[in-house]
C-alpha cells in the first residue's frame, strides 16, 4: 500500500536525483581546485601499480578514449605510458584542469567537454579501448541513460575493443558498510570522505577538507551485478570483475569494483 508518507519520500528522492543529474553543476570550481589534493597523483599511482597500463597493453590497445578524465590523472599517465589518448569530461572546469596538468608534464592531449549521451558527435573515429574511471558512471541516475551511454561507449570501440569501467563498492555501502582505505583512487590526506545519505536510488558523499571546506557529490549507487548485466545487455561478450585491482577479492571489503568488458 502506498501511503502519503511514501509518496512524499518518493517525491523527495526523485527531486534530489534530478538535482544530482546536473553533473557539471556538482563540479564547481572550488571542488575542482581541490580535486588533485583529494586524489594525490603520486599515492594513486602507487596504489594502482600500473594495473590499467598492463590491462591495455595485454589487449594490444593503442588508441584510448578516457571518457571521465577529471583533472587528467589517467589520461596523462596513460599518455606517458605510450598510448594515444583523448580525454573527455562532462565538466568544462575539469577539462581545463586536464589540459593544464598535461601541459605541466610536457604533454598536449586532445581534451573535449562532452555529454556522454552524445559522445559520438564529439570524438574522431573509433578506439581500441574506452576507460570510464573514478566511479563516474554512477552520475547517471536513469537506467535508460546508463543503457544509452554504455551503447555510446560500445559504438566508440573497434571490434574486439576493451571497456574498463569502475565504481565504488555500492553493494557494501547500501548495506551501510562504507569503507575507504585511502589506498585507491582518493588517496589524498587533506580530506575526509563520509556517506551523508544512502538509499537504493541516491548516495550523497560528503568531503570535509582540513581547511574547513565541505562539498557534496550525489550519485546513483549501482550494484556490481547490475552493471555487469547492463554490459552484457549492451553487447559486450565477456565481463571480468576486479576488486581493488585484484581478480580474487572479498566483495564486502573492497573500496572499488572494476569491470573489464570486451566488444564482440
Amino acid at each position: 500500500m502506498t501511503t502519503p508518507a511514501t509518496r512524499t519520500s518518493d517525491a523527495l528522492a526523485a527531486e534530489r536525483a534530478k538535482n544530482a543529474e546536473d553533473f557539471e553543476g556538482q563540479y564547481v570550481s572550488t571542488l575542482v581546485d581541490r580535486w588533485d589534493q583529494l586524489i594525490d597523483w603520486d599515492r594513486r599511482r602507487a596504489g594502482e601499480q600500473d594495473f590499467f597500463v598492463e590491462l591495455l597493453r595485454g589487449a594490444e590497445a593503442r588508441r584510448v578514449l578516457d571518457v571521465a578524465a577529471g583533472t587528467g590523472y589517467h589520461a596523462v599517465t596513460l599518455a606517458q605510458a605510450g598510448f594515444d589518448v583523448t580525454a573527455v569530461d562532462g565538466s568544462a572546469e575539469m577539462i581545463a584542469r586536464t589540459r593544464r596538468n598535461a601541459e605541466r608534464r610536457g604533454l598536449v592531449l586532445p581534451a573535449v567537454q562532452a555529454d556522454w549521451r552524445s559522445l559520438g558527435e564529439h570524438i574522431d573515429g573509433r578506439y581500441d579501448a574506452v576507460v570510464c574511471l573514478g566511479s563516474s558512471l554512477p552520475h547517471l541516475f536513469q537506467e535508460s541513460d546508463r543503457r544509452a551511454v554504455l551503447a555510446e561507449f560500445y559504438e566508440a570501440l573497434n571490434p574486439g575493443g576493451m571497456l574498463i569501467v569502475d565504481h565504488r563498492n555500492f553493494d557494501a555501502i547500501r548495506q551501510h558498510r562504507y569503507r575507504s582505505s585511502g589506498n585507491y583512487y582518493y588517496c589524498g590526506t587533506g580530506a575526509t570522505v563520509t556517506v551523508a545519505h544512502i538509499d537504493d536510488r541516491l548516495c550523497r558523499f560528503q568531503y570535509d577538507f582540513t581547511d574547513g571546506g565541505t562539498h557534496h557529490l550525489e550519485v546513483y549507487p549501482i550494484l556490481s551485478d547490475e552493471l555487469s548485466s547492463l554490459l552484457m545487455d549492451t553487447g559486450f561478450d565477456t565481463v571480468q570483475n576486479f576488486g581493488d585491482f585484484q581478480e580474487s577479492y572479498d566483495a564486502a571489503a573492497v573500496d572499488f569494483v572494476i569491470h573489464v568488458a570486451r566488444k564482440q
